[in-house]
């Protein structure tokens, strides 16, 4: 019970220091969150664990440095160990009509092709498995799926109890129409096929429980992106486009069709920044539309290296700028999507314990 005390320092005086500190996305304290778990005092010493809502949290640090200072105030305060884990909030809207346990999907889209949608997919997945999430990745691009030969993977296991079993690689689980197809088999279908394959690679898979879905989408605004949502309920979507302002005014366009269908604009991310494209375009996007600017990947050859070596930058390359930056949007859609996904709980926040 809070209050015994231990050589000066009690539980309530720790707990009472705790609840001034602010977590930096839900704006609420660490206490009334419930995210202090496992609490003991031995002497002077403190060990708690804060509980996150997603292993791949960006303000870890801030909240370790601001319980330590909150807790520098507790008279005769000894050591002070903080451990961290998580639980990840489920989107409450995904529902159980596709019979698989994604605690949150998030789509990958562009405006046009060829701005590196599918290399931000592919590195965003292997960093949010990294940081200890469990990651999916599917290749919604039916027409033009690329996801395995960037992953390093050629073959999917064998099926097992009728369902197909993804493969696997750097941690995550993926399924691409290209493990279906020949390499050379080109895929003519109109919207009814890719609709049916859609739905196939979502509801057919062994994909176990997941806390993120990742959805690579085709480029553009069609058919991919009306099926997802009648689907399955997106908890967000992130919008790549490049420095140049025809490639933002192509994004701006997809970014639309999202409002229309209700899902959630996480952010813009802007890729192949730099000397050569230039910058600021997608941070302009972001600003017009009134959206989180998730950052810039610089360009770098390593980064197109990396797609056709089946070895990513964040793999093979993991202190470059490119894949740190990477990482670190990584954690930045983590954290936004614990929000979203929180604010759909209830119009207010509730605490972590509730919602496994």
């Amino acid at each position: 019970m809070f209050g015994r005390k231990n050589n000066g320092v009690t539980e309530k005086a720790v707990m009472d220091a705790l609840s001034t500190v602010i977590e930096p996305e839900l704006h609420r304290d660490l206490v009334s969150l419930n995210m202090i778990r496992n609490l003991e005092i031995k002497g002077n010493d403190v060990v708690f664990t804060i509980m996150l809502t997603t292993p791949a949290c960006p303000l870890k640090g801030k909240m370790e440095g601001d319980s330590r200072a909150a807790l520098s105030s507790v008279d005769g305060i000894g050591k002070v160990e903080i451990n961290f884990d998580a639980n990840v909030p489920k989107d409450a809207r995904i529902g159980e009509q596709i019979g698989q346990n994604f605690r949150n999907t998030i789509a990958v889209s562009s405006g046009k092709g060829g701005v590196g949608k599918s290399t931000v997919s592919v590195n965003l997945a292997i960093s949010l498995a990294k940081e200890g999430a469990r990651v999916g990745l599917l290749d919604a691009d039916i027409l033009g799926p690329n996801v395995p030969m960037m992953m390093g993977v050629e073959d999917m296991p064998a099926p097992q109890n009728r369902k197909m079993i993804p493969a696997e690689n750097y941690g995550v689980k993926m399924i691409s129409m290209a493990f279906l197809v020949k390499p050379d088999q080109p895929l003519i279908w109109r919207g009814p096929m890719l609709h049916s394959a859609i739905r196939q690679l979502l509801t057919d898979v062994e994909w176990g429980e997941l806390d993120y879905l990742i959805v690579d989408l085709p480029p553009g605004t069609g058919d991919a992106q009306l099926t997802l949502a009648q689907l399955l309920p997106l908890s967000g979507a992130l919008v790549v486009t490049q420095p140049m302002q025809v490639a933002a005014s192509d994004a701006l366009r997809g970014m639309k069709t999202f409002e229309k269908l209700q899902v959630p604009i996480v952010g813009v991310i802007e890729n192949m920044s730099g000397e050569f494209f230039g910058t600021g375009a997608g941070e302009q996007l972001a600003k017009e539309y009134e959206t989180a600017y998730l950052g810039s990947v610089p360009l770098d050859a390593n980064v197109r290296k990396g797609g056709d070596s089946g070895e990513p930058i964040v793999v093979a390359y993991p202190d470059s700028e490119a894949a740190q930056a990477l990482r670190t949007i990584a954690r930045d859609v983590a954290g936004k999507v614990s929000v979203l996904t929180l604010a759909n709980q209830s119009n207010n926040f509730i605490p972590i314990e509730m919602v496994g």
